[in-house]
């Protein structure tokens, strides 16, 4: 046959290219994975990001404007929020009841959208782990020539392992067929 070369040198080469990019990979594909349990359990795992304290009212829109959710973040001294600059971004459910301000220092401070009081102050990972997860956490340049890179070869190994395992059974029905 003369394509029991070939095949030959396939099989030799995708357990090279399976080995080789298991180790190249091992590092950066480990901590996606162990980042993406924790992303995927962030509203479960309150230590990853705080749940949402429900108000004592619900309201249906805000009133509030922003120098208000502004100056409820700030009373907080935990909150590690003196203006807007140390603000990261605001986050708004009307269905919720509540606005979340985000600041830099990883803290989360929610605001009843109808009272403007404080309903609590936490600490929120899910950014840093998110950061973590795309490899942004470290350099800019480690998303690029560091994790994606990873993707590509953990996609290559998916390959080859899915060659490596119908292998097996080709070379059976391969087989039969020569028998009968």
């Amino acid at each position: 046959m003369p394509d029991v070369p070939f095949r030959s040198r396939v099989n030799v080469w995708s357990r090279r290219l399976h080995r080789w990019g298991a180790a190249a990979a091992m590092l950066p594909f480990l901590i996606v994975i162990c980042t993406g349990i924790l992303l995927l359990l962030k509203k479960q795992i309150a230590w990853v990001q705080p749940p949402v304290a429900a108000p004592a009212m619900m309201s249906v829109g805000s009133s509030l404007c922003l120098e208000s959710v502004l100056a409820a973040a700030v009373s907080h001294p935990a909150s590690g929020i003196a203006g807007w600059d140390d603000v990261l971004r605001l986050d708004y459910k009307p269905s919720d009841g509540v606005i979340k301000v985000i600041g830099k220092a990883g803290k989360e401070v929610q605001v009843c959208a109808a009272e403007g009081r404080v309903l609590q102050v936490a600490t929120r990972r899910s950014d840093l782990i998110e950061s973590l997860h795309d490899g942004s956490w470290f350099h800019s340049g480690v998303k690029l020539w560091v994790f994606l890179p990873s993707a590509c070869i953990v996609l290559g190994l998916w390959m080859t392992g899915v060659y490596l395992f119908v292998l097996p059974i080709w070379a059976r029905r391969r087989g039969a067929r020569r028998t009968r």
